[in-house]
């Protein structure tokens, strides 16, 4: 199978040729037809993640040997199938699940694999979407888009069930009660369209990049907010008419979440998704003076994916701005997104 593969951080991608893998059990090959770009891929391209307090994280303390295709942002036709695999034919297309655990653990078992603590990510233990073939290694990871566009159907992979996971974790929404999105890119999208599909109507957007403005406000935000001001805080608290109750940060480095932090109210919930990286700081006194939650997610289950497509078929969950773009351009797909010069999602096809 052919590849686009990070052969050494930071250096451009390098078009390699590999065996296709025969399915055995329950597996299944899936030929790739498109791919979403995410940050996560390009966090994968640096090599490495900022923990905070000068700490790293490489990607060989994840587990990771090089050369391998980034991309966990999956839509292909089975092509062939293990002896042992169920409920899919050659010929289907499907959704490939990529937050692959162990299977056998508790979180597992429970449908929650990906909390899994032996993770086997497609895009990142796993050769991914930057690749001809992708192999599953069971068919409970395979998710039918049910006429949906494949190039929107592929991004519900991470971002759509990044952002519901999220959105839950938020609790109880009035559908009136202002809601802070911090990062405008594809899962600030995604967030718009899903908050939107829930029926939440006071939707404030932040954002550095003040070209995202017309896009994010096309796709149902209330407000934009300029991320580069002074007075961030007392601009999303004068957006919010007050201190917010709900706020997700898709950026999450130390700016970002000082200020969605900072701008909460009394049992206000900050959930942190990004991989910005950095510090919140956190002075303990006011969590006393001032409630707050503050919590982390990561990408969302199997069952998540399902339910994402449902809402999408529903015709509630309308799709975010794709940007199409041939997998052999995948080089150029990580530099427009490393400049953040994307409103949505670049999507890799394969013709």
């Amino acid at each position: 199978m052919q590849m686009w593969a990070v052969v050494e951080n930071g250096q451009p991608l390098e078009p390699l040729e590999v065996a296709t893998p025969i399915p055995m059990g329950t597996e299944v090959l899936i030929k790739v037809t498109h791919c979403g770009v995410c940050h996560s891929d390009l966090h994968f391209w640096e090599g490495e993640y900022n923990l905070g307090y000068g700490k790293r994280l490489s990607l060989a303390d994840r587990g990771v040997q090089l050369p391998r295709a980034p991309g966990h942002e999956i839509v292909g036709t089975v092509v062939a199938v293990g002896p042992d695999a169920e409920g899919v034919e050659v010929g289907d297309q499907r959704i490939v699940f990529p937050w692959i655990g162990c299977g056998q653990c508790d979180r597992c078992r429970a449908g929650d694999d990906n909390m899994c603590t032996k993770l086997a990510v497609i895009g990142v233990v796993r050769h991914g979407g930057f690749s001809s073939h992708v192999l599953v290694p069971h068919w409970r990871y395979l998710v039918d888009p049910e006429g949906v566009d494949p190039a929107v159907a592929a991004t519900y992979a991470c971002s759509g069930i990044t952002v519901l996971a999220a959105i839950r974790k938020l609790g109880r929404i009035d559908p009136d009660s202002a809601v802070l999105l911090i990062g405008a890119g594809g899962l600030g999208h995604s967030a718009v369209a899903m908050l939107r599909a829930h029926g939440h109507r006071h939707i404030i957007v932040v954002d550095a990049d003040d070209s995202k403005r017309r896009s994010v406000l096309k796709a149902g935000a209330a407000t934009f907010i300029d991320g580069k001001r002074d007075d961030l805080v007392e601009e999303i608290n004068r957006a919010a008419g007050g201190p917010v109750l709900h706020a997700i940060d898709f950026v999450n480095n130390t700016t970002t979440a000082n200020a969605a932090f900072n701008s909460l109210g009394r049992g206000g919930t900050l959930v942190l998704i990004g991989l910005g990286g950095g510090e919140l700081d956190v002075p303990l006194a006011s969590m006393v003076f001032t409630p707050r939650t503050v919590i982390g997610s990561s990408t969302g289950t199997v069952q998540d994916l399902r339910e994402v497509v449902k809402l999408a078929k529903s015709g509630k969950l309308l799709p975010i701005p794709i940007h199409p773009m041939s997998r052999d351009d995948a080089n150029d797909a990580l530099e427009l997104l490393r400049k953040g010069a994307v409103d949505g999602r670049i999507v890799l096809e394969t013709k």
